[in-house]
């Protein structure tokens, strides 16, 4: 992969693929640019229309993960037609098109072919002002890091898929992938967020190793103040884990240095693969009080210091 060309040098791009974020970035004004992304994948919940909403907070997650307002998407949609009745397909375009409503998107069109498995998302097309964007890279020592949703949704969907996770966690689960991260968003732009990015499928730590490379600094995590989805935590001890999270772990071996008092379930939770899941935020410490205020289930869960782009968890 790393010969692929990085595309031409267009001064309009200002995020693209020669640095990892979260979506593409292009000037279209002064005061205007494009932010661009696109993401689908396969049913995470058994409610087809359910799987519809979540998929569409997920693709738009990572326009408010730059700091920009989603506007206008296209459907990606795979589906066999000839074994699931099109009623299906008909329950995941109308979640879709209903959670889109929710956050202000027209969908505009889309493309579809047969496929042997169900999978749904969207290419998103967002605006922000090109003084604005949030980018991965923008952390400080000093910072203050903040998760704005609680993790375990790839934990607790594979308890759902064995028949392990209890009712209340998968409620639970289901209702943080409903959240959009719209309020999240604007609540980090107002309290001065210095750099963003959403946990998706590298997990909480894989995302935070992102953010300290882009920045070249380093973090601290405090294991005991990172908020978790109801039975997370039981089911990583029972090994009820998604290969994606133990494959996050291992990327994780280079990066993280764990406190010995940090349980193995544990590091497998702070590196879970989600599915839609919350904003890591890093701002300074005098924007915190109010960023907690308006999101709710926000947690301080460490901060950024100088040194090498290295984590440390910890357990206080």
């Amino acid at each position: 992969m790393r010969a692929l060309p990085l595309g031409p040098a267009d001064p309009s791009v200002l995020v693209g693929l020669g640095i990892a974020d979260d979506a593409a970035v292009v000037r279209l004004t002064d005061d205007t640019a494009l932010v661009l992304t696109t993401d689908f994948f396969t049913p995470v919940v058994d409610d087809p229309y359910t799987f519809g909403q979540i998929a569409v907070v997920n693709a738009l997650s990572d326009v408010y993960a730059m700091g920009g307002t989603p506007r206008y998407a296209l459907n990606l949609v795979c589906f066999p037609t000839k074994t699931l009745p099109l009623s299906i397909l008909s329950e995941i375009l109308r979640g879709g098109g209903d959670k889109a409503r929710e956050a202000g998107v027209s969908i505009v069109g889309g493309h579809s072919i047969d496929d042997a498995e169900p999978k749904y998302g969207l290419a998103v097309v967002g605006t922000v002002h090109p003084d604005r964007i949030l980018r991965k890279g923008g952390a400080r020592p000093g910072d203050v890091l903040v998760l704005t949703k609680a993790i375990g949704t790839g934990i607790v969907s594979t308890g759902l898929k064995r028949g392990g996770a209890e009712p209340e966690a998968v409620l639970a689960m289901t209702r943080a992938m409903l959240t959009l991260n719209r309020s999240a968003s604007e609540a980090a732009r107002a309290a001065g967020a210095m750099a963003m990015t959403d946990v998706t499928g590298y997990g909480l730590l894989g995302h935070l190793v992102e953010m300290c490379r882009a920045g070249d600094v380093g973090a601290r995590v405090d294991a005991s103040r990172v908020p978790l989805l109801p039975q997370t935590l039981e089911l990583a001890r029972k090994d009820v884990v998604p290969g994606g999270t133990k494959a996050n772990l291992e990327f994780a071996a280079s990066s993280v240095e764990w406190d010995d008092a940090v349980e193995q379930a544990m590091r497998l939770v702070l590196c879970d693969a989600q599915t839609a899941g919350g904003l890591l935020v890093a701002l300074p410490a005098e924007g915190l009080t109010g960023l907690l205020a308006a999101v709710p289930g926000a947690a301080a869960i460490g901060e950024v210091v100088a040194g090498p782009p290295r984590v440390a968890v910890t357990v206080r």
